[in-house]
């Protein structure tokens, strides 16, 4: 139980790296709302890999190369859900693209990032 809580907390410190840079992308520089996302979710996924790695897993014993490689695999098929989930609210539907941003990072985030890393990258 402990390990799913640290989980969370590093999963909401990765979150708030991703949506501010979307948020500022999008505000401050003008980027549109699809590039700003994925471009949070990189950032938010370097966070949230060293965050696991050191703290929540506390796996910095294991060979790096291994879990960044499964680590990657991982964040793609996260990039993937996230990016088709804003694509789909955005094109479909007329939310802001915060509320799609963050209605796509929940379903994702429980559905699927903590499962595949606790199970494959951080065993």
């Amino acid at each position: 139980m402990l390990t799913f809580i640290k989980a969370q907390a590093s999963s909401l410190i990765a979150t708030f790296l991703d949506f501010s840079t979307a948020i500022v992308l999008v505000n401050f520089f003008g980027l549109e709302p699809f590039s700003s996302s994925i471009a949070g979710t990189f950032f938010g996924g370097v966070a949230n890999f060293t965050i696991n790695r050191y703290w929540v897993f506390d796996a910095a014993e294991d060979k790096i190369g291994g879990q960044v490689l499964k680590y990657f695999v991982v964040w793609v098929g996260n990039l993937i859900l996230n990016a088709g989930g804003m694509y789909l609210l955005l094109e479909k539907t007329n939310f802001n693209y915060v509320i799609s941003k963050v209605m796509v990072a929940i379903i994702v985030g429980f559905g699927y990032n903590y499962m595949f890393q606790k199970k494959l990258v951080f065993r």
